[in-house]
């Protein structure tokens, strides 16, 4: 019973981020069949996932409140699910610009910016199933350098697609339009890079 009740905490962690992997899944899913008719009812699909993040979490909290004892320190858990909700949040984001934005094109780097965005999600996933045994783990660390390095790809991928709208940009609504919305998506990123140092700052403090 009482390792159940230890790892409450990291099955709620692997939780959280799961939502934040079918946010992502989602946004891919948007830029890839992009239909901008469609947008307002992906909006909804994606708010019914930042919502249920958001209730997974609140939970998560209202158990802390109730603990004296906890298998890492209050202030990490509280942390570290933070910056996990803020990963699915900074995805929502991505999806309400193109809407508020009316983008009613997709641009290549945006769908590979998504992609990058996918792949940082389901690495901070597989880092969180084995959160657990951090202590003597092999592999988490290489994980946390796996989506180090994808975040610094989406930097570049940031940068090279935003100096190519200013180059080749058609009008002062489509610049601005993208100009914003590759900024959330890069955000997404560095969202993610953020859940692998608190992550990465838990080990330290706990080795």
């Amino acid at each position: 019973m009482a390792r159940k009740k230890d790892n409450y905490y990291f099955d709620a962690f692997v939780e959280l981020v799961d939502y934040s992997c079918q946010a992502a899944n989602l946004l891919h899913e948007i830029v890839n069949n992009f239909e901008p008719e469609k947008l307002e009812e992906k909006i909804k699909e994606m708010h019914a996932i930042e919502h249920a993040a958001d209730e997974a979490r609140n939970q998560m909290v209202r158990k802390l409140t109730r603990e004296f004892i906890t298998p890492i320190e209050r202030e990490d858990i509280i942390a570290l699910a933070n910056a996990i909700d803020d990963v699915t949040d900074k995805i929502e984001d991505v999806v309400l610009r193109m809407y508020m934005y009316n983008i009613t094109s997709i641009q290549e780097d945006a769908l590979q910016l998504a992609g990058i965005v996918v792949k940082c999600c389901n690495e901070l996933k597989a880092a969180l199933v084995e959160f657990p045994n951090f202590r003597k783990s092999q592999t988490l660390h290489q994980l946390i350098v796996k989506v180090n390095n994808l975040e610094e790809e989406g930097d570049k991928l940031f940068t090279k697609a935003t100096r190519q709208l200013y180059v080749n940009g058609k009008s002062y609504l489509e610049v601005a339009a993208w100009d914003q919305t590759f900024h959330y998506l890069e955000r997404c990123c560095d969202a993610c890079e953020e859940v692998a140092n608190v992550i990465e700052s838990i080990v330290m403090k706990n080795s």
